[in-house]
């Protein structure tokens, strides 16, 4: 990490995440719908790489990736003790996530898509925060005017909550679940987790920017 900024097209570090952020963010897609394995950025290289298969036969409903120039440190961690009243929790070190809705056919990922924060859920892995903000794809005609996740259709969040919850799961590991999520929150909300991720990455990074 600490020679980072020579890659100046690390889809953590070397894009913005967006002039009128937290209300549109630029996001980097690590995974599409019809992905039967998981993949992420390699941190160091900003190379996309095979985190693990999906373990199982649910596919997640949306575009997932990450908020560029976004870290969950002590302020995101901060933010959910506040909000659950657990003390210790601290952000999970890695950008923060979003999944995008959209009606549009996405084949591949390791792209960039504007997206529009409508809500999150607030999920602790272990002592570890780590928000998912749910958002939709700017200009997709379909989704576009949900503003609140209560805009959204149940069944698709209710999908994406069970994904996250069973994602890290190997067979035959039953009973041994570590994430669970505390809370579905709104718009207001999301918003506030997406600029203290601003904030903490900028304290993290603040040498290099």
């Amino acid at each position: 990490m600490d020679n980072y900024s020579k890659h100046t097209l690390h889809p953590w570090h070397g894009v913005h995440f967006g002039e009128d952020a937290p209300n549109t963010v630029t996001s980097y897609v690590e995974i599409v719908p019809t992905d039967t394995v998981k993949y992420e950025v390699d941190k160091t290289s900003g190379i996309i790489k095979v985190d693990r298969p999906q373990q199982f036969s649910n596919i997640f409903p949306a575009l997932y990736g990450f908020i560029p120039q976004t870290l969950c440190d002590i302020e995101v961690g901060k933010y959910c003790t506040e909000k659950t009243g657990r003390p210790g929790i601290i952000g999970d070190q890695d950008p923060l996530d979003i999944c995008i809705l959209t009606s549009c056919n996405i084949p591949h990922s390791n792209i960039l898509v504007k997206a529009i924060p409508i809500g999150g859920f607030r999920m602790i892995d272990g002592n570890e925060a780590d928000d998912k903000i749910i958002a939709v794809m700017k200009g997709d005609a379909l989704y576009e005017s949900w503003r609140e996740l209560a805009d959204a259709n149940k069944s698709i969040i209710q999908r994406m909550k069970h994904y996250f919850l069973t994602y890290k799961d190997m067979p035959g590991s039953e009973g041994a679940r570590k994430c669970e999520i505390t809370h579905t929150y709104g718009r207001e909300e999301a918003l506030e987790v997406i600029k203290r991720s601003i904030t903490d990455y900028k304290v993290k990074f603040a040498k290099h920017l």
